[in-house]
């Protein structure tokens, strides 16, 4: 679906620069986009490596396992219907601590994982399970301490303080989750009246 709708926005903007007359400056635009995506993808490679070393490293000296078992409290309430010493409260557990210390590359397994545990503890394998909604909603909005990659972005294009978004950051995905959570709670109690949203 949204390989049709990019398509969509393709053909409207060429169709829409053909009828105004401004294709040139379009294909000047397509091939100046190009040439600066590719150099702020080299730009990256070294920034983003720097920062995912310095999180493995963090990952490695335990403060995944650390944060896990900060967290291990606050997942029973988050995900009531799964057992606390069930292999999935670990890999739910691994992959919030991840995506908080914005180990994005570390997280994603880690949420696969999860997400391959709460299916085994799945009633109806066609039909996603609560925990599994709510793990979705939580691994979307996701609390993140350290915005690696929108770090790396604003260093390569030389921002003056590039680490100046870890506070927005951190308050904007707070209220994410927040928000992610109280619509994961309203949406379920409403499938559960009207039979609907399952």
């Amino acid at each position: 679906m949204i390989d049709f709708i990019w398509l969509l926005l393709f053909l409207v903007g060429i169709g829409t620069a053909l009828l105004t007359g401004k294709m040139p400056a379009v294909s000047s635009a397509i091939l100046t986009g190009a040439e600066h995506g590719v150099e702020l993808c080299f730009g990256l490679i070294s920034v983003i490596v720097l920062w995912m070393g310095l999180m493995h490293i963090a990952e490695k000296a335990g403060a995944i396992t650390f944060l896990s078992r900060l967290m291990r409290p606050v997942a029973k309430k988050i995900f009531p219907s799964v057992p606390s010493d069930h292999p999935a409260m670990g890999a739910i557990l691994a992959n919030m601590s991840a995506n908080i210390l914005g180990i994005g590359n570390a997280a994603t397994p880690l949420g696969l994982r999860a997400m391959k545990e709460l299916q085994d503890l799945n009633t109806k394998k066609d039909t996603a399970s609560d925990a599994m909604c709510t793990l979705l909603a939580v691994n979307t909005a996701s609390i993140t301490l350290i915005p690696t990659t929108v770090i790396a972005i604003r260093m390569q294009l030389h921002a003056q303080h590039p680490t100046s978004v870890i506070g927005p950051t951190l308050l904007a995905t707070f209220i994410g989750t927040i928000a992610a959570l109280i619509f994961d709670k309203i949406f379920r109690s409403w499938s559960r009246r009207s039979g609907r949203w399952v």
